[in-house]
C-alpha cells in the first residue's frame, strides 16, 4: 500500500473513529484499525467488539493494499502532524508515515483485523440534527443495568413519515418522534413498521457525532443496525427480545391534574442547588404555588434548601418529590426552552414536554413516594 492523503482530513477521520468506539475492550484484536487503499481512496475500519466503524478518506493511491495498525497510535500520530499532506507506505511489517522533514512508523497487527460484512438494507433517512436532538435525551433514559438487557436499548420504529424512539429504565421514560424519509427501494411493504432495539450507549455516541451531517441513512436487518452517511458508517448488533409496548404506550397517555410552564434551564439550576441538601437519595420536592414553583430539599445531616422559580401554574396546588438526578436529566433534555410539566394524580409519572423545531419529545419521571411521618 502506498497513498498520499491530506493530513487534516485523514487525522479528522482517525479521531472521529476513536470517538465512535469505546476504549474498554481488553481483546488485542480490537486495538487495530484496518487501512485499505483502492481506486475509491483510503478506507478505515475498526471495531471494539460491539461497534464496527467504517470511514472513507480522500487519497491519491499509488499502490493498492491494506495494513492493520494500532488505531489510537494512528490517530495520535496524524493529529500531531504539521503538514498539508502525508505519505503512507507499507514497508515490511510497518506502516511508514512521512511528511516533509519527519518520518514515523507504526507496527502492523495482522491478527487484529476487524471483521468485514455488508451493511443491512437501507430503510430510510433522517436529518443528522434531528437525530441528535431526539436520540441523545431518549437514550439517556435507558437503563445501565445489564440484568434486563431490553431496558438498556432504544426502540426505533417507523410508521409512514415518522420515526419514533423510546427508552425507559422503569423510573423514567423518554419518547421522541421526528420526520422520516422512507427509502423507496427498501423492499418493505407500504405502511409496515420497521423496528429495532439498539444499544442506547451506541446510539448516543453516534447521534452526538452525526449532529452536523445533513442526512443519515438508517439500516436494519439480520439482527444488525447501522447508520451511514456520506463518508462512513457505524454498525452494531441489535438487542433481542420483545418490548413491553402496550404498557409503555399506556404511560404516555397523560391526564394532568396540574400544568406548569417554566424555563427549563432556570428550574434545572434550582434543582442542582437543592440536590446538595437532598440526602443520600437526592430527594427534591416541587410544590406549585401561585405563579411559581417552590423547589425544596431537606435532610437532617445536610440542612435544607428552598428556592422560588417563576412559573405559570394552571390547576390545583400539588406537591411531588423526585430523585434530583432524574429530574435534572429530564429538564436538560429541553435546553433554552420553556418546558411544560404535566403533573398527574397520585404516583403517576410527571410528563415534561416542549415545542422543538422538528422533533417531538416527551420525558416522563416517576415521583418518589412520600416518606411516612413519625
Amino acid at each position: 500500500m502506498d497513498v498520499t492523503a491530506p493530513v487534516a482530513r485523514l487525522a479528522a477521520a482517525a479521531a472521529f473513529m476513536l470517538r465512535l468506539l469505546t476504549g474498554r475492550s481488553l481483546q488485542p484484536s480490537h486495538a487495530g484499525a484496518l487501512l485499505r487503499a483502492d481506486d475509491a481512496g483510503l478506507h478505515l475500519t475498526a471495531t471494539d467488539g460491539e461497534v464496527t466503524v467504517h470511514l472513507h478518506a480522500p487519497a491519491t493511491v499509488h499502490a493498492s493494499g491494506e495494513v492493520v495498525v494500532p488505531r489510537r497510535s494512528l490517530a495520535d500520530t496524524l493529529t500531531a502532524l504539521d503538514a498539508a499532506d502525508v505519505r503512507l507506505t507499507v514497508q515490511g511489517g510497518r506502516l511508514a508515515i512521512r511528511v516533509p522533514g519527519a518520518r514515523f512508523a507504526l507496527p502492523s497487527l495482522p491478527d487484529a483485523a476487524p471483521p468485514s460484512f455488508a451493511l443491512p438494507p437501507a430503510l430510510g433517512s433522517v436529518s443528522g440534527e434531528d437525530l441528535r436532538t431526539a436520540a441523545v435525551p431518549v437514550a439517556g433514559a435507558a437503563s445501565r443495568e445489564h440484568a434486563l438487557p431490553m431496558f438498556t436499548g432504544v426502540r426505533l420504529r417507523t410508521h409512514d413519515a415518522v420515526l419514533t424512539l423510546l427508552a425507559t429504565d422503569r423510573f423514567r421514560l423518554a419518547s421522541a418522534s421526528l420526520p422520516w424519509h422512507r427509502a423507496t427501494d427498501a423492499g418493505q411493504a407500504d405502511g409496515a413498521p420497521v423496528e429495532a432495539l439498539v444499544p442506547a450507549a451506541v446510539l448516543t455516541r453516534a447521534a452526538q457525532q452525526l449532529g452536523r451531517v445533513p442526512m443519515v441513512h438508517v439500516h436494519a436487518g439480520d439482527d444488525l443496525f447501522a447508520l451511514s452517511w456520506d463518508g462512513g458508517s457505524i454498525t452494531t448488533a441489535t438487542i433481542g427480545g420483545g418490548y413491553p409496548d402496550t404498557q409503555l404506550s399506556r404511560l404516555l397517555d397523560v391526564t394532568p391534574a396540574c400544568t406548569v410552564e417554566v424555563d427549563a434551564d432556570t428550574l434545572a439550576q434550582a434543582v442542582d442547588r437543592a440536590a446538595a441538601y437532598g440526602g443520600p437519595h437526592g430527594r427534591v420536592t416541587l410544590q406549585t404555588i401561585d405563579g411559581a414553583l417552590l423547589v425544596r430539599a431537606d435532610d437532617p445531616l445536610t440542612g435544607e434548601s428552598e428556592q422560588t422559580v417563576k412559573a405559570t401554574v394552571d390547576g390545583g396546588h400539588t406537591v411531588r418529590s423526585f430523585q434530583a438526578r432524574l429530574l435534572t436529566d429530564a429538564l436538560r433534555a429541553f435546553p433554552h426552552h420553556c418546558v411544560q410539566l404535566r403533573i398527574q394524580e397520585g404516583m403517576r409519572a410527571t410528563a415534561f414536554t416542549a415545542p422543538l423545531p422538528t422533533a417531538t419529545l416527551d420525558y416522563l419521571v416517576v415521583p418518589l413516594r412520600t416518606p411516612p411521618t413519625s
